[in-house]
């Protein structure tokens, strides 16, 4: 009768185990936000008080970061889980200095860097195999939306017109919310799970905030750009609590993961609608650094800060495994969900990023843009600078200073000052670390001591 009863246990249980519905995935992307410009992250003036609370929900890595300071190869490593070398997607569009925009070989060079998501299994189809519908909106770089394995989707893309970054799928957010409320009550009338990518085009210029949102930040006295920047960052706010209520009114947010994490960087300037020195493009923190947050109320994770460095190439094996889905072999990021779980410290010894001209170059050689590449080991960052070709952004990247770059983030976060000549044995050892990652050639290096 007891083996009876044990076995009768274990169906059960390996039954109700089985029935068991895979999370929702959503991803909330920031597109082109300061690491410090939220209320959670201690900033005195914007207010963000949506995403205050899910920071309190959830596991907050303060030090994230993304392994390239561009939208377009920061958003095809969330897609891919890859670094931008290997996925071959390192900027925004091919350089019309080699590929003029008036000749069809522009656009060929276009459609190739499309193709080469095709590299990688993408997030969206390896989610498919588990039974998951996906949905689309926000940027989206790499074609019709159908071209990542999403299900569903907003983007038209290339070649369609305005079929750059994202054409129709720009417009979520700034219009409300509508095609991902419809998506959603579809996927909850399939009874499937479901993944949303919210790549919403906020803060993102044109900085056009309500006027409500804007009168607040003028009564500071703030300059107008200022004003606005900090409107937009409350805007995006409003959209990710509208985001959430979505999921709470229909008893979802319980069960489903919220990711969140940023494109790149951005300093306002405080004379125009622009970033300012060493923010976007640049693979300087205000370039890359970002918060990184895990929140999911039924994955049993230990929610607070963490003091853990962590990369935006992290979140596509650690979500996979939060799904159930299979991992491609080889992937360069860590599986982060134990940890989440336990609160242990992760262990690595580094991680690693690189930074490439906004104009590609070459689209059949990575390095002919190649401008920066950087690791940051516990406290210490090490840049190390070359001379790719940067044609229309040459004064977001000065290169001025050509010798190694070494900073400590604990004491100097703002990396005022290059410990570089003071510390020799540090650069050589973490110049040693990233030559190991990703090896290019000498010709390249603008690194030699003069």
């Amino acid at each position: 009768m007891k083996t009876s009863s044990s076995l009768l246990f274990l169906i059960s249980g390996f039954t109700l185990l089985s029935a068991q519905k895979s999370p929702n995935i959503l991803y909330v992307i920031s597109d082109d936000q300061a690491w410090t410009d939220y209320g959670f992250m201690g900033h005195p003036q914007i207010k963000t008080p949506h995403l205050d609370k899910l920071s309190r929900e959830s596991v907050l890595f303060e030090r994230g970061y993304v392994p390239t300071a561009l939208c377009r190869p920061s958003l095809a490593t969330l897609v891919n889980g890859q670094y931008a070398h290997k996925h071959g997607i390192t900027g925004n569009d091919p350089s019309p200095k080699t590929y003029p925009r008036e000749k069809e070989v522009y656009n060929q060079k276009r459609a190739q860097l499309i193709s080469y998501l095709d590299k990688f299994e993408t997030l969206p189809n390896l989610l498919g195999e588990k039974g998951y519908l996906s949905h689309q909106s926000g940027k989206w770089w790499e074609g019709n939306f159908k071209h990542g394995g999403f299900t569903h989707g907003m983007t038209r893309g290339f070649p369609e017109k305005g079929g750059r970054h994202g054409d129709d799928g720009l417009k979520i957010g700034r219009s409300g919310l509508q095609p991902i409320e419809e998506f959603v009550d579809h996927s909850m009338k399939e009874n499937k799970p479901f993944f949303l990518w919210y790549g919403v085009f906020l803060p993102h210029t044109p900085h056009n905030p309500p006027e409500r949102l804007l009168k607040p930040y003028q009564n500071l006295g703030l300059p107008l750009p200022i004003a606005k920047y900090y409107a937009m960052c409350t805007w995006f706010d409003e959209t990710c609590g509208q985001l959430i209520e979505l999921l709470e009114k229909r008893g979802l947010r319980d069960d489903t993961i919220i990711v969140y994490v940023t494109d790149n960087g951005w300093i306002q300037n405080p004379e125009k609608n622009g970033y300012a020195p060493r923010s976007k493009q640049t693979p300087y923190e205000g370039g890359i650094r970002t918060p990184i947050m895990f929140s999911w109320p039924n994955g049993n994770l230990k929610n607070g800060k963490r003091k853990d460095v962590v990369s935006s190439i992290d979140l596509f094996p650690t979500v996979l495994a939060a799904a159930g889905a299979r991992a491609p072999k080889g992937l360069p990021g860590l599986n982060l969900l134990e940890n989440l779980r336990n609160e242990k410290p992760i262990k690595r010894k580094g991680i690693f990023g690189e930074s490439f001209a906004h104009d590609v170059a070459d689209v059949e050689n990575p390095e002919d843009s190649l401008i920066f590449r950087w690791t940051i080991e516990g406290k210490w960052k090490l840049l190390l600078t070359y001379d790719g070709e940067v044609n229309r952004y040459q004064s977001t990247h000065p290169r001025k200073e050509k010798r190694p770059q070494l900073f400590n983030l604990l004491k100097d976060p703002q990396e005022k000052r290059n410990l570089a000549g003071d510390n020799p044995e540090v650069v050589a050892r973490l110049a040693a670390k990233i030559g190991k990652w990703w090896p290019v050639k000498e010709r390249k290096t603008l690194t030699k001591w003069e």
